[in-house]
This record gives structure tokens, sequence and C-alpha cells, in this order.
């Protein structure tokens, strides 16, 4: 977790974007850590193609450069992949991650940086979203109210995640890579990548995304990106509630995404507590007709029928663990 100081830094850089399709809001806030450790990427016509847009939020620890890099240069590292000129835009996605971690490693050579961090990031093209997440940052849509799942949380007590650990000469000791970091995939955290008869997928720590593609639909209603500072103090269904009731009420997602902050961040801390982390939060809502006030009174409605659960992908579906595509 890190130190804390004795009051939290509240201040929030906030910042919003908009076209015909979505309104995007977004902010970051110190909270009680030392240092602000996050860094988040919006970016409307990606590659100036007019149905592409670009969302990711990084989650650094043990510095700040592995964020930073990744901030600047992932969705390059994925747009110039040559899977993604060929339509193959699942595979860029991966690809594209598994090159950043290359360009974090050149980028840290002689600088004694032991940084890393999570990245969760969602590509708009067309009517579809490609989810890719390594770490325990999150996504997460509302589908008619209803929170659906874009992202799993990668933690090293997870069977899939223990073996390849285990395989790669690691071990897992109190839920943590051996003994020390809380998660099981990250871009950098290069003193885990060390195993020279294991390829970078095979690692104890891997920057290896999933990819989880989904249908964008007229019952999508925004999508929330956030690090686990946002997720160790509410669930999904209670972040989908609390940004659908701030929509309902006609307030703009970057002041949403400060609302938020505020909701998470502990009243009191100490080492390790919940709500005492960076917290960075980043909010994609669909107009609906090209509308925010259409989708704002569509918030207002109390959430409709319930969602059969393989579409809200309730639990750890044996499809992610496969590395396919869920409908």
């Amino acid at each position: 977790m890190g130190q804390t100081l004795s009051e939290p830094v509240t201040k929030k850089e906030t910042s919003s974007d908009e076209n015909h399709t979505l309104k995007v809001g977004a902010s970051c806030m110190q909270g009680w850590r030392i240092n602000m450790e996050d860094e988040h990427v919006h970016k409307l016509c990606l590659n100036d193609e007019k149905d592409t847009h670009f969302f990711a939020v990084f989650d650094g620890h043990g510095g700040q450069a592995s964020a930073q890099v990744a901030a600047k240069h992932l969705d390059s590292c994925i747009v110039n992949h040559s899977a993604y000129r060929r339509g193959d835009i699942q595979t860029a996605c991966k690809a594209g991650y598994l090159v950043l971690d290359d360009l974090i490693l050149k980028e840290s050579v002689g600088k004694e940086d032991a940084s890393g961090c999570t990245s969760v990031s969602v590509l708009f093209k067309g009517n579809k979203m490609y989810c890719a997440n390594a770490g325990d940052s999150r996504a997460v849509a509302s589908l008619r109210g209803h929170a659906q799942l874009l992202s799993f949380d990668h933690k090293p007590n997870h069977e899939r995640e223990l073996k390849r650990i285990n395989a790669a000469g690691g071990f897992v000791e109190f839920n943590r890579v051996n003994g020390n970091l809380a998660l099981s995939r990250a871009l950098g955290d290069f003193v885990f990548k060390r195993n020279e008869h294991r390829s970078a997928e095979e690692q104890i720590v891997t920057a290896d995304p999933d990819v989880i593609v989904k249908e964008i639909t007229k019952d999508h209603e925004f999508v929330v990106l956030a690090c686990d500072g946002i997720w160790d103090v509410l669930s999904n269904q209670d972040v989908v509630e609390f940004v659908r009731e701030k929509l309902a009420q006609r307030m703009d997602p970057e002041v949403i995404c400060e609302e938020l902050m505020n909701r998470c961040l502990a009243t009191e801390c100490a080492v390790g507590g919940v709500g005492c982390d960076n917290m960075t939060v980043l909010i994609v809502a669909f107009k609906q007709n090209g509308s925010f006030e259409e989708l704002c009174r569509k918030c207002a409605v109390p959430k409709r029928d319930p969602i059969p659960p393989t579409c809200l992908l309730a639990s750890y579906p044996d499809c992610v663990k496969g590395g396919i595509s869920c409908l």
C-alpha cells in the first residue's frame, strides 16, 4: 500500500471531452498517498478515425515512470500493430500491451526504475468495445442500469494466475506475488520478468492482457474505468447506480467523477486502509440519439427487467480463461 499522509490531498485534476455520440469526463486525486502515481488517457477520433475512441486508466506502484510511459504510448502501440491494420483489433490490443512493456523496459534502462502499473483500456471502434486489462484496475458498463463487467481483476490467488506464477519459479504468500506484489499482471515490474526460459506471457508477472469484446447496443448507457482505489470501496453495481443517479440529476460526467472519488475517500486512514489509495475515474457516457439530455432522462427511469447473467459476466467465466470473447 505504501506510506500515507496525515491529511489527504483532495485537489482534483479534471478534464472532459465530447463529440456527437459520446460525452466524456475524467478526474484523479492523490488522496492519502504520499505521491500521485495514477495516469489516464481519453482520446476521441483516435488515429483520425471518426468511429474510433480510446480510454485508459493506469495505476502505478513503486514509482510513476511505468504509468507515465504507458499513458503516452499505449494507444499508438495498438493502432500501429499489423493486426490493427488488418482489422484484428482484439489481437492488436493484446500485442500492443506486450510491445508497450518492451518500450517501458527500454525507457527504464539505467534509471534504477523498479516501478510498474496496472492498465485497463477500452477501445471503441464502430459498434464494438474492446476492453484490455492487465492488473486490478477495472472497467464496467451500465446496461439498462445493470453492471456489465468488461474486465476481471488479476489477483495472485486465482487458479489460472497461481499456475503461471509457480511454473515461472514464483510463489504466492499472503495473497501477494513472492510476498510482495498484490496483483499478478502488470506493465513494468521487471524484477518479476527475468525467467529466460519463459515467454513474456509466461513470466511470474506478465503484461499479457485479457481482452473482452462487447457489441455496443441501444441499452448501453455509460462505461466507467477506474483504479482499484474505487473498486476497493464500492461494488460494480454500486458504482453503476451512483453514476446513473447523478446522470439523472443532469450532472456532467467529469463532475460525477469528482463526486465518486469524494464518496470513496476515507475520512481517516491507516496504512493499507480502504479509501486511502490514489483515485482515478473516467466515465464515457453514450448520448442517446445524439443527445446527452436524452441519456439523463433515461437514467432517471429505474433500471428495467433483469438481463441474463451471461450477458453481464457475473462471475469469472470459462471464456475469459480461454481468451475467447464473450457476447
